[in-house]
């Protein structure tokens, strides 16, 4: 079967990074990231457009600054459960920290929503950026940079091994017999590591997809490793075709290295196309985006990445300030990418604020045939797998999937049905197989 794109939506409720009044539109309730139905009802519309997955975002600490979204929203398992009873077939994936979660409940509760959803779990594996998490877990100081990874990367692999706990054959469930569960199916996994440990079993089966769906964002190269080490699906987001060819590339020959099947990773950077009559108008929309922002709101969130610093405190229009101290134990890359351009491009700090506030000019802008053109140009280039696309106002996500989607279903980039039930089958991602189960046949097959 050729290549097709795949399709996440990411539901931002009141509006996210850089969306401070995206909650005043007509379309959308003020209660948009609290209220179940909303949450639903995009789920439905994106499966209706036959989309792979929808995405929920989190983080567990806030300030006042904080996006709209991101100050009162649900918990992801809580929430995805929910959509999982209300949808059949697209996949729910949430992101959940590794770094303020201990890896035998994420085991569980993803194990959980993958079998409630039939194989349809995700989960974005993030090391928490915002160093003030820490003080909401008891602890007086954020975890730094390379333990984060470090902690990620063994708790993927403890919850991997905890999903193989029960062979797929280990409940016979016999009334004849009396036989419920055959013990020698059931495996402890005695993990002693760095970070953790773990005894197991984990009380769970396996879903009809094996194990939950791995995704990874984090652009440092940490998280490019992690991502290539664990992930089968990448969250990027890239400025240029050339930008995203050399991610991916980079990515898979990094998977490569590992030992991975490098075209078992799917790379989806978050988009929020802007689709309207002509390709002027379009642009139009995107420059009133831009333009009609709120400066101080976005003054206030700039200091996220560098631990929420304040930079109210310098002169706007002297140069970006020396804070090449601040950031690093937080969001890092992005921090980097920030100093380096402001001191290249000799910014001022308004200047910088600006640059990096709000949506950065988009290729995925235009009429719905120029927005379909670009789309298929990147998809075909080996420049993105697929697209996380972000929604908030309902009609101009349905602009997308009514407009922009039929060309490229006329044109086989996008399917025209579910190829699959899970989560997994849809993105054309193996089953990984019991690791137990493998070794019996192994151990047989030398025996012979």
């Amino acid at each position: 079967m050729a290549r097709q794109l795949k399709l996440g939506a990411v539901l931002m409720g009141v509006g996210g990074p850089g969306q401070h009044d995206v909650w005043t539109h007509p379309e959308i309730p003020g209660d948009a990231s609290v209220d179940v139905d909303w949450y639903i009802a995009r789920a439905r519309q994106a499966e209706a457009a036959l989309f792979d997955l929808v995405f929920i975002v989190d983080s567990a600490y806030i300030t006042p600054d904080s996006p709209p979204h991101y100050l009162a929203r649900l918990e992801p398992f809580t929430l995805l459960s929910a959509l999982a009873v209300t949808t059949t077939h697209i996949g729910l994936v949430g992101t959940v920290s590794t770094s303020y979660n201990s890896p035998f409940n994420l085991a569980r509760r993803f194990a959980s929503l993958d079998v409630i959803s039939r194989g349809r779990a995700g989960w974005n594996v993030v090391a928490t950026g915002d160093g003030g998490t820490a003080a909401n877990f008891g602890l007086d100081e954020h975890y730094d940079h390379p333990t984060r990874y470090a902690r990620a990367l063994e708790s993927v692999r403890v919850c991997q091994g905890l999903w193989d706990s029960y062979e797929d054959d280990a409940f016979p469930r016999d009334v004849e017999t009396g036989v419920f569960v055959d013990p020698s199916r059931l495996h402890r996994l005695d993990h002693e590591g760095e970070h953790f440990r773990v005894r197991g079993p984990l009380n769970l089966i396996r879903s009809p997809q094996g194990h939950p769906v791995i995704f990874q964002a984090g652009n440092s190269e940490e998280g490019r490793d992690l991502g290539a080490a664990v992930g089968e699906g990448i969250f990027t987001h890239q400025a240029t075709i050339e930008e995203g060819v050399a991610f991916a590339e980079d990515i898979r020959r990094r998977a490569a290295a590992k030992g991975r099947d490098p075209q078992h990773v799917r790379i989806l950077p978050g988009v929020e196309p802007i689709v309207a009559d002509t390709d002027a108008e379009a642009r139009e929309i995107e420059d009133r985006r831009r333009n009609d922002r709120d400066f101080a709101r976005d003054l206030a969130q700039f200091g996220r990445p560098f631990g929420w610093h304040d930079f109210g405190r310098y002169d706007l229009d002297a140069p970006f300030p020396d804070v090449t101290h601040l950031g690093h134990n937080n969001f890092g890359s992005q921090t980097a990418t920030i100093v380096r351009v402001a001191r290249e491009e000799g910014l001022t700090l308004r200047q910088t604020v600006r640059r990096f506030s709000g949506p950065a000019p988009s290729p995925f802008v235009g009429a719905a045939e120029t927005v379909a053109d670009r789309i298929q140009e990147w998809f075909e280039a080996g420049a993105l797998d697929g697209l996380n696309i972000h929604v908030t106002v309902p009609s101009a996500f349905a602009r997308f999937t009514d407009e922009v989607l039929p060309i490229l279903r006329n044109r086989g980039v996008v399917r025209t049905a579910y190829e699959a039930s899970t989560l997994r089958g849809n993105l054309g991602l193996p089953v990984p197989p019991n690791v137990h189960t493998a070794a019996r046949a192994q151990a047989a097959r030398l025996s012979a």
